[in-house]
């Protein structure tokens, strides 16, 4: 059913272009060149505790980044199509989670844009993660 709505084709580009974006977006907090009380719920209590959260978001971002693109066949490496449905569809799960966290966030921009955004990014993995066999 949901794949008369969302193409792989489209679940993937997004997925690529929207991580993409979410890697710059987090880098240019952890420069503080973006205020940091706009994420994680506006909970971060300082600089330091920012740096700890922003790391560990690039790296998850990097490699969910690479995971797609390995899916997209832009990344020539190898996994098997099981374990990339799982992963996919952790990745999924993840962003569902996020999407919750982000409607309870204490800012309003992270609960009236980034809600949306984490949604449609849950919906694309799940998308290619029930994918029947991978596009050749």
């Amino acid at each position: 059913m949901m794949t008369r709505f969302i193409s792989l084709n489209f679940s993937m580009n997004f997925l690529l272009y929207a991580l993409s974006a979410v890697l710059i977006f987090h880098m240019l907090i952890l420069a503080q060149i973006i205020p940091f009380e706009i994420v994680w719920g506006g909970r971060l209590k300082d600089v330091e505790e920012m740096r700890k959260f922003e790391i560990i978001s690039i790296i998850a971002n990097l490699c969910m980044l690479l995971i797609i693109g390995i899916r997209a066949r832009k990344i020539p490496f190898q996994l098997s199509p099981k374990m990339l449905q799982i992963i996919i569809g952790a990745m999924g799960i993840l962003f569902l989670l996020n999407t919750l966290g982000n409607l309870f966030s204490q800012n309003n921009f992270e609960r009236y844009f980034f809600s949306p955004i984490t949604l449609i990014l849950a919906l694309c993995c799940f998308r290619i993660a029930f994918e029947k066999t991978p596009d050749k």
